[in-house]
């Protein structure tokens, strides 16, 4: 079985029951080990945009990387995905961040996620729930990366 770390998030439409729905949709494919609570961000890039709820999730898989990728993207246009702008508001977006300990480079698919280092939507919620994950090209914890993060954006757990 293969151990992944996927960061969900969206700013349109239901927010949270988009993310619950991704949860679902993703517990079909793969096994959901842990979620973290929500969290309220700030738009990072395109900033004239809503707020978005982001969430961490844990699964286990017998899926392939870049099948998983798929499949994920997949999901992502059942929930009323459609890339129109990078970095633009959306309804989810599901990012691989991890994937085992491994490091991979196609077109489609960076592992670990390239910008995860730079960003506390992402380290955030990975704290709940992976704060020991090593980081294999840094050589880092998600700990030591959130510790060492210079984005002033906010993130805010909700409940």
């Amino acid at each position: 079985m293969n151990t992944a770390i996927l960061l969900i998030g969206g700013n349109l439409g239901d927010r949270e029951a988009n993310l619950a729905k991704a949860v679902q949709l993703i517990g079909k494919i793969a096994e959901v080990k842990k979620v973290s609570a929500l969290y309220q961000t700030a738009p990072w890039g395109s900033v004239d945009q809503p707020d978005y709820l982001n969430q961490a999730l844990l699964i286990s898989t017998s899926l392939d990387a870049l099948t998983l990728l798929h499949t994920l993207l997949d999901i992502e246009r059942q929930i009323g995905r459609i890339r129109q702008e990078k970095w633009g508001s959306r309804v989810i977006d599901i990012d691989m961040i991890f994937f085992n300990s491994d490091v991979i480079s196609l077109p489609e698919l960076k592992i670990p996620h390239p910008r995860l280092h730079l960003r506390n939507f992402v380290l955030i919620p990975l704290l709940e729930i992976v704060p020991d994950q090593m980081h294999p090209v840094f050589r880092k914890t998600v700990q030591e990366l959130a510790d060492a993060s210079i984005d002033q954006l906010p993130v805010t757990k909700l409940g």
